[in-house]
């Protein structure tokens, strides 16, 4: 019975990590952070060397998520 909370925690892990791996491979949602990203920069929200840090990292995932779905 002392495992039953653990299995829990397991289980809800397990499905968050899940939700992060599909959100993480589908190119709308990394074009919608695109989008939204631009949006901060042009409103002054973040500077261009925020944005062009976090820019660089969506395009690279955007591009490993291109090369995965060439593959399959």
């Amino acid at each position: 019975m002392l495992f039953a909370p653990l299995k829990g925690v397991i289980f809800i892990a397990k499905k968050i990590n899940e939700v992060i791996e599909k959100e993480m491979s589908d190119e709308g949602s990394i074009k919608e952070r695109l989008m939204a990203l631009q949006l901060k920069f042009e409103m002054d929200e973040i500077n261009e060397e925020e944005y062009d840090k976090r820019e660089d990292e969506l395009l690279e995932l955007l591009e490993n998520i291109r090369k995965e779905k060439q593959n399959e």
